[in-house]
């Protein structure tokens, strides 16, 4: 039914006048009338009657009276504009997924964040292998950062950072004693990092080309196991340039540059648009993008 027939039939239940219904809804008598004949063919009963001069509500009029009225306050409630946004008064909990040495560098600081910022917001970390289904899609996930080269068709996604990734070894490491050739690199044993036990990629390609292969000696499911071989051993493995200067450094591990031509890694955040226009959620993509990976025009 049109939202306006329940105006005019709430202002006729209250006034018991079509003139009176007329100025209270600011149009004309004729028009009310006019209305009040659509209403009595929908609703199958008069509504209101003459009475001498006056006209008085049927017994039907008299039930709808206050259903009426409470169905206009609900339509109100349900169209007016939602209180602004305040994150003190969030209650939520989100949950992000993002590999190992992602998750490394901004749990910490994010989870500072919400606590000073949302103090009532909670957060759940989960690990990539999640999305080996649709897990954005199917609401199991709020937002997932990194290599985001799986997504659902209709998966939103924002660029965080372009990267080339760094290799890592010991302080130690002979590695360091000279400068650093593809050839030197080659001849070094590496750390292959793979949660489904790969063992060549960009660098074995890159390697290829230039006449060259290596030793991925050992093959571990994530960065910072990679980064303890690597603090015990003489295997080389990789990371994110300037990512965790910290946790490298008290591991006695350096970073440096590849000697090779790779391709660069795009780190992005996706999310589900069923999202896209909660303020709540926006909120939580801004605060990732705040402490995650920077963008690079690079």
């Amino acid at each position: 039914m049109d939202l306006n027939l329940l105006h005019t039939l709430d202002a006729l239940l209250q006034e018991n006048s079509v003139t009176r219904a007329a100025e209270r809804l600011g149009t004309s008598p004729a028009a009310v009338s006019r209305t009040l004949a659509r209403l009595r063919r929908a609703v199958g009963d008069p509504l209101l009657v003459r009475a001498g001069q006056t006209m008085v509500p049927t017994p039907r009029a008299l039930e709808l009276r206050d259903q009426v009225g409470g169905v206009l306050r609900d339509c109100e409630r349900l169209f007016r504009p939602s209180a602004p946004f305040r994150a003190a008064d969030l209650d939520r909990t989100f949950t992000l997924q993002a590999g190992d040495i992602l998750l490394a560098g901004l749990a910490g600081p994010l989870t500072d964040r919400l606590r000073t910022a949302a103090p009532h917001v909670d957060l759940v970390f989960l690990p990539e292998a999640v999305e080996d289904g649709p897990a954005l899609r199917q609401g199991r996930i709020d937002v997932e950062l990194g290599v985001l080269d799986h997504l659902d068709p209709e998966t939103r996604t924002e660029p965080l950072a372009r990267v080339s990734l760094v290799g890592l070894a010991r302080a130690g490491h002979p590695l360091f004693d000279g400068p650093l050739t593809a050839r030197r690199f080659a001849a070094a044993d590496h750390i292959g990092i793979s949660r489904r036990g790969r063992r060549l990629g960009p660098i074995d390609r890159a390697l290829a080309d230039l006449g060259l292969r290596r030793r991925v000696a050992a093959v571990v499911p994530s960065h910072m196991s990679a980064m303890q071989l690597a603090r015990d051993t003489d295997l080389v493995g990789l990371t994110l340039p300037g990512w965790l200067p910290d946790t490298i450094e008290a591991l006695g591990l350096r970073t440096f540059t590849i000697p090779l031509d790779l391709p660069s890694l795009d780190l992005g955040m996706a999310w589900h648009p069923r999202h896209s226009a909660d303020p709540a959620h926006r909120w939580f993509r801004a605060q990732v993008k705040a402490v995650g990976p920077r963008p690079s025009t690079g």
